[in-house]
């Protein structure tokens, strides 16, 4: 019996890059192709064009079957991409057909105001067929749809071609809502003009579709090293990752983090692939180690740093091109129960820093000393001193340095005195900057490593000596230097009526860096601290700010975390506590009781809960102090698999602090 089969031709015509008459400048044009389609009869090999008449109704509706369907990875990515995005459209329930006798055919579809055969939308109100919107690179429509929106003010089109028999996929947008909408009376609506869903099969991409395929497509280098020649390079440790669609915040954060020598000793070095797999649980694709490793020998093995295979039809001289690894996996796990990582959403790339360094972290927990995460950890110590000269000294460890940007320490404040009078006068024409013309502040990094060790005003600071409320002096400096040292730029500042604002600014980065001056020294021969009998008052201990706190908590931050936030900036203001806050989300104590996670006490509320779960109390308390008192992380830890049974060593080994690396500093 004779088999059939389906060859998907690409038939790729390279277009020269030309120059536009500039220096390094080209014509970043995307090579044309076409494609063609054969049908194949095995074990001759007999060929057939596609489409073709001549072809039996049961080959033509299998192949574009074939050709339309989507595999459940791109389902997956899908769901991911619109799992938050649609709602049901406030105008769908009410919306207002006009009976204007016009009837929809089910094919042959064309635009009323131009010749578009493609991205058609349906008005649901008029029965109206127009193209979409024009897109930024020329394709896309004529904005026929959205001027006849403009026009009559009908609310809903859906578009031609994404309506199929179960009516799941079809694409309706809501003008007045300026997204895609759901529409549960869908049905009814196309029925109005005579429409059968039942018998129609998707030809298009849907919006969502649309925005994915671009996303993961799109050719990041048409809008980076603009008008340079960059060579490709293969090998161990030059191994690409592919973008999976708004990924590259995860990509820019694992390329970094297996450029470490504690991660790359961790997770390549001193671990195979194969020892990863036998330790595994039962289901290695959930093992956090497991994909690490896996991802770790992808990067750094250069297996997978090959050009990619070519195509002959494609003309020699281009560009040599690397596949790279897609880590789906790995993502999949690192994301697994997050509410942000989980989706397709583009994210904050330190906000995944933490996230992976607090699950690295864990599933090290019972071997302190192996954590690769280790390597980004230090101390931090906070000198407070009242006007009876008396100090106080905090110490708390973090993975990261945040930093202010002093902007009145920019280098070039001539060139942006002369920029921001330029840009007044083009305002006043009505006419626009170009992005040539843009000059932004350049700041040393050295400045704003200065600013962190520079002393800061405390207000609202308790004195245990006065037993009142004075203004403190705050500086602090490091007590550790870690093997790598994470900076955290505060791009974004408060402006009057509490409105963020992002900086737009360059910071200018020195070969060496030298940071052992900015080592705390402790306390000094001569100071006298701050006595710990406070009274009322928690001996020593900060106390929040109250204006800080409440002003935080109007912005819908959790009130806790508003007072943590306070006090681990020592009240310096509503600025410095709210990019704390930021930063210290995904803390495993950020829901401790306040000053309750310096004597290491367990609520016991917290205690109870886990003992209803069945488990014993002594483990509780232990599972719930390795986890920073966070219950789920406790479970978490109960069930590792790293650990012992029956908790009784492992935890009390776990929650110990490993010594932390110290540098020079420079």
């Amino acid at each position: 019996m004779n088999v059939m089969k389906i060859e998907l031709s690409w038939l790729i015509q390279t277009l020269w890059l030309t120059f536009v008459g500039i220096d390094g400048g080209f014509d970043n044009q995307e090579p044309e192709y076409d494609e063609t389609y054969s049908i194949v009869i095995l074990p001759d090999y007999a060929t057939f064009p596609f489409p073709s008449v001549a072809l039996p109704e049961k080959v033509r509706l299998a192949v574009d079957a074939i050709l339309i369907a989507e595999g459940a990875e791109r389902k997956e990515q899908l769901a991911s991409w619109t799992a938050d995005k649609k709602q049901i459209s406030e105008h769908a329930l009410t919306l207002k057909q006009i009976d204007n006798g016009v009837v929809i055919p089910p094919s042959g579809w064309k635009c009323a105001k131009c010749d578009k055969t493609e991205n058609l939308w349906l008005n649901l109100t008029d029965g109206m067929i127009l193209c979409g919107r024009k897109l930024w690179d020329g394709s896309g429509g004529n904005n026929h749809a959205i001027e006849h929106y403009n026009e009559t003010h009908y609310p809903l089109a859906v578009k031609l071609g994404t309506i199929t028999s179960d009516l799941e996929g079809a694409d309706v947008f809501s003008y007045p809502e300026d997204e895609s909408v759901t529409d549960p009376l869908l049905a009814d609506h196309l029925a109005f003009f005579g429409i059968d869903f039942s018998s129609l099969q998707k030809t298009e991409m849907t919006t969502a579709e649309k925005e994915l395929d671009q996303n993961t497509n799109f050719d990041w280098n048409r809008i980076q090293e603009s008008g340079q020649e960059v060579e490709p390079v293969f090998g161990p440790g030059y191994t690409g990752l592919t973008n999976l669609g708004n990924s590259c915040y995860l990509a820019a954060t694992m390329q970094v983090i297996f450029s470490t020598h504690s991660f790359c000793s961790r997770y390549y070095k001193n671990q195979s692939l194969k020892s990863a797999f036998i330790n595994a649980p039962a289901d290695p694709t959930v093992d956090l180690n497991m994909q690490l490793t896996k991802l770790a020998h992808g990067l750094l093995s250069g297996q997978y740093s090959v050009p990619a295979v070519q195509n002959d039809n494609v003309d020699s001289s281009s560009k040599t091109k690397q596949e790279g690894i897609r880590p789906r996996m790995f993502k999949a796990v690192i994301a697994a129960s997050h509410p942000e990582f989980s989706t397709m959403r583009q994210q904050d790339a330190l906000e995944f820093f933490l996230h992976l360094i607090d699950q690295v972290e864990r599933v090290n927990a019972s071997n302190p000393e192996a954590d690769p995460a280790r390597s980004f950890k230090f101390d931090i110590e906070e000198r407070l001193q009242c006007p009876s000269g008396k100090v106080a000294y905090n110490k708390r460890n973090d993975y990261t340095l945040s930093l202010n940007i002093p902007l009145d320490k920019a280098t070039n404040k001539k060139e942006l005195e002369e920029f921001h009078k330029m840009k007044g006068q083009k305002e006043a024409e009505g006419k626009e900057i170009s992005s040539d013309e843009i000059v932004r502040p350049r700041v040393p990094l050295s400045d704003c490593l200065n600013s962190f060790s520079h002393p800061e005003d405390v207000q609202g600071f308790y004195s245990t000596a006065l037993k009142s409320r004075t203004t403190a002096i705050k500086t602090a400096g490091l007590t550790t230097f870690p093997d790598y040292l994470v900076l955290h730029m505060r791009k974004f500042v408060m402006e009057a009526g509490w409105v963020p604002k992002k900086l737009d600014v360059y910071i200018d980065v020195d070969d060496v860096i030298d940071i052992s001056h900015m080592r705390s020294k402790g306390i000094q021969p001569g100071e006298e601290l701050l006595p710990e009998d406070g009274g009322e008052e928690e001996s020593t201990k900060l106390l929040p700010n109250e204006d800080i706190v409440s002003q935080l908590a109007s912005m819908g931050f959790n009130h806790l975390h508003c007072q943590k936030a306070a006090i681990n900036t020592s009240n310096a203001g509503v600025e410095e506590a709210m990019n704390w806050l930021l930063s210290h989300m995904d803390d495993p104590d950020i829901d401790a009781p306040v000053h309750k996670e310096a004597k290491n006490e367990v609520d016991p509320s917290k205690v109870a809960t886990l003992v209803s779960f069945g488990f014993d109390e002594e483990i509780a308390r232990k599972a719930l102090k390795a986890s920073g008192g966070d219950i789920e992380k406790a479970t978490d830890w109960i069930f590792n698999p790293t650990a012992d049974v029956s908790m009784a060593d492992a935890a009390t080994s776990s929650s110990a602090e490993a010594t932390l690396s110290d540098g020079d500093g420079s």
